[in-house]
């Protein structure tokens, strides 16, 4: 698994602000590469996967967040960014961009150095409703809820004005409807 780290030219005193650029289709590493060789701190979080060919297979890295990756500090360098080839723009709210918690990306980081697997999946907010793709529960749809670290699926009986919940396997469900409206960027 490769990813871009954070370069030295963030102050050890503080944390770094990380922001997000959104790239053309397959060219985050491309991206990745041309701002670090800019002089930026990059982080692209990768996966392990297996891509299938009619001949052959083949174990590769790939965005654990396609289309997506992480830069830190320098938002007053923008122009640079922006003129990178492969960069669509810079993931803002409203007119400004949308700063990513610290948090958010040394937790990613930490998953994605240990050695567990780690993979892609869908957002899901409390209040979606959902399916069941697989196991003894496949096909049963209702509304998806996080109870501490578990999550679980709440199947209600209308008429009776009652529900129940079952712990499920977060990599067992799509997500059929959200429960709010999402804001497209």
């Amino acid at each position: 698994m490769q990813d871009f780290q954070q370069a030295e030219s963030v102050p050890f005193d503080q944390p770094p602000r990380w922001f997000a650029v959104h790239t053309r289709y397959q060219h985050e590493q491309t991206v990745a590469t041309t701002l670090m060789n800019k002089g930026f701190s990059v982080f692209l979080p990768t996966y392990d996967c297996i891509r299938r060919w009619s001949d052959r297979k083949k174990q590769i890295a790939s965005p654990l967040f396609p289309g997506y990756l992480f830069f830190a500090d320098e938002i007053n360098r923008w122009i640079q960014i922006l003129s990178t080839p492969g960069v669509n723009a810079i993931v803002k709210i409203g007119n400004v961009p949308a700063e990513i918690p610290n948090n958010e990306i040394m937790a990613i980081r930490r998953m994605v150095e240990s050695t567990l697997r780690v993979e892609p999946h869908p957002f899901l907010r409390d209040g979606d409703l959902v399916r069941i793709k697989a196991g003894p529960l496949a096909g049963l749809e209702g509304i998806v809820s996080r109870k501490k670290d578990a999550l679980r699926l709440i199947l209600s009986v209308q008429i009776l004005g009652q529900s129940a919940a079952v712990e499920i396997d977060g990599c067992d469900v799509e997500r059929l409807k959200p429960s709010r409206p999402t804001v497209h960027q």
